[in-house]
């Protein structure tokens, strides 16, 4: 139970701060920018791996959950119970915005802003990258102490990456809780397949790369 409960407060924590980062800038006149709210999911990410890592792995992601569940480097029977706990966790953190900030109508969402395909394939690739990152910086003790401050960096730059363009989630959770609450569903399917995907084929290459000591979870 400690490990969904871990995983729900980090997802929250994640939508609650960064979307919000988002609205905020809305009605700051931009005084927040891309690399504000970049940041701001960064540094969420980063704090959720040093408060929760020990307890759930601090995915606070399906698409992280997924792979590495078809990867076999985490149990099968998890899976659900973290993404429910993931998907409830964002949920109730956009329900939270909405409340306060009633007359905005995107909560922070992700939408393409040009070809569905192009957004697609940065979402696809992107993820692809972060979750290289994250099993590479994860696999070794010696990685452990800089874990978070790696991977929330690596979220931040990604975001400045894609952010103009796709919105820069790689996260299904991220995108599904605002789209959901707001009822604004534009090309979501994208949000989910396109992050799930470049997951799972990241999850793929690192084990073929080092399949000789890589040890799996049944």
């Amino acid at each position: 139970m400690k490990k969904y409960i871990g995983e729900f407060i980090g997802t929250f924590v994640l939508v609650f701060c960064g979307t919000g980062a988002i609205l905020v800038n809305q009605y700051a006149d931009g005084s927040l920018g891309l690399l504000g709210i970049a940041a701001t999911f960064g540094i969420s990410v980063t704090a959720m791996i040093y408060v929760f890592g020990a307890i759930s792995g601090a995915h606070i992601n399906p698409a992280v959950t997924i792979s590495l569940a078809i990867g076999k480097l985490m149990p099968k029977n998890n899976v659900f119970g973290y993404i429910i706990a993931q998907l409830s966790g964002a949920i109730l953190a956009s329900t939270i915005l909405t409340v306060l900030f009633p007359e905005n109508e995107s909560l922070g969402g992700t939408v393409p802003s040009g070809n569905v395909l192009q957004s697609f394939t940065i979402e696809l690739v992107l993820t692809l990258f972060l979750m290289l990152t994250i099993l590479g910086v994860t696999a070794k003790k010696e990685f452990s102490n800089v874990a978070g401050i790696v991977i929330g960096s690596i979220v931040t730059g990604i975001i400045l990456f894609a952010g103009p363009i796709s919105g820069g989630s790689f996260n299904p959770a991220r995108s599904i809780a605002p789209a959901i609450i707001s009822g604004n569903l534009t090309a979501l399917w994208v949000y989910i397949i396109a992050p799930i995907l470049g997951g799972i084929i990241a999850t793929l290459i690192w084990k073929l790369l080092i399949r000789d000591t890589v040890e799996e979870v049944q």
